[in-house]
């Protein structure tokens, strides 16, 4: 099914307000996803997607967005340059395509990572203030291996088109849960732990107790990055089993949170392929 759209109607009014209106975004349970990786990834997990947003005119459409189009069942609709270009965000050129896309919600109380004899790691990021650093680390924990990223407390949006840009496509390989904060880790932990999968929850700290590399993370490991204005809160230090430091050099007093992330990450990779060979 494929219409064409010429002016900014209602519907474009509704996918213009999925770019920067959270509660509409949320009241609706869609959002947008721009960007060839992003909706390519999309489409490779089996995501929902209700619309494929395609531009009218000229220039011709790549090979990319006709096979997309020519292959795809999702309803299409066809835009005029100028609302393909408000609703990519993109200075200059309009994007090819847009996808409007179903979000998914994923409990964490019947949340179950691995079985017995596993050792899942899920990252716990607290109350990200930007969409964008969001995005980042869901990227980071997708590429080293990580079964699960949790947004604690009213963080940043996992569906705000910064974060879906920002994890080129991973958010939708990737489970993203939402918590209210510590108590609801500590309940997911001791679950854990009563499956069988001994599980411990280790912050990134500047006041960390021992290096990231001198922890054993070959067990099932939560681990709970900070804020970013803000670090690590007293309820987070008291929720943790362990907590580590990442020794820096240089003038840099601290690494931004999806660094350390990232850092920590790489650690707990590096670790298990080591132990694995």
């Amino acid at each position: 099914m494929t219409r064409r759209i010429s002016t900014r109607n209602a519907s474009v009014q509704v996918w213009q307000a999925y770019l920067n209106n959270r509660t509409k975004r949320h009241r609706d349970r869609r959002f947008l996803v721009q960007g060839v990786r992003p909706i390519t990834q999309a489409l490779a997990n089996d995501w929902p997607l209700e619309t494929l947003l395609y531009r009218l005119g000229t220039p011709e459409l790549s090979g990319w967005a006709r096979e997309l189009l020519e292959t795809s069942d999702v309803p299409q609709v066809g835009l005029v340059p100028e609302l393909m270009a408000e609703l990519g965000e993109k200075a200059g050129a309009a994007p090819e395509v847009v996808a409007v896309a179903e979000s998914r919600t994923i409990e964490l109380d019947s949340f179950e990572p691995g079985d017995p004899g596993d050792a899942p790691v899920v990252v716990v990021f607290d109350r990200p203030n930007s969409p964008g650093n969001l995005g980042t680390l869901i990227r980071s924990a997708d590429a080293f291996g990580a079964d699960a990223v949790i947004v604690t407390g009213h963080g940043a949006d996992q569906y705000d088109p910064q974060a879906v840009r920002a994890s080129t496509g991973s958010l939708f390989a990737m489970p993203v849960l939402r918590a209210a904060g510590p108590a609801q880790i500590v309940e997911f932990r001791d679950r854990q732990i009563d499956r069988g999968i001994p599980t411990r929850i280790v912050g990134t700290d500047e006041g960390g107790s021992h290096a990231v590399f001198d922890h054993d993370f070959t067990e099932a490991t939560i681990l709970v990055v900070g804020n970013e204005t803000t670090g690590m809160s007293a309820g987070w230090a008291q929720a943790c089993d362990d907590i580590v430091d990442i020794p820096m050099g240089g003038t840099a007093s601290s690494l931004g949170a999806p660094s350390a992330g990232a850092v920590a990450l790489y650690e707990i990779s590096r670790q298990r392929r080591t132990f694995a060979r």
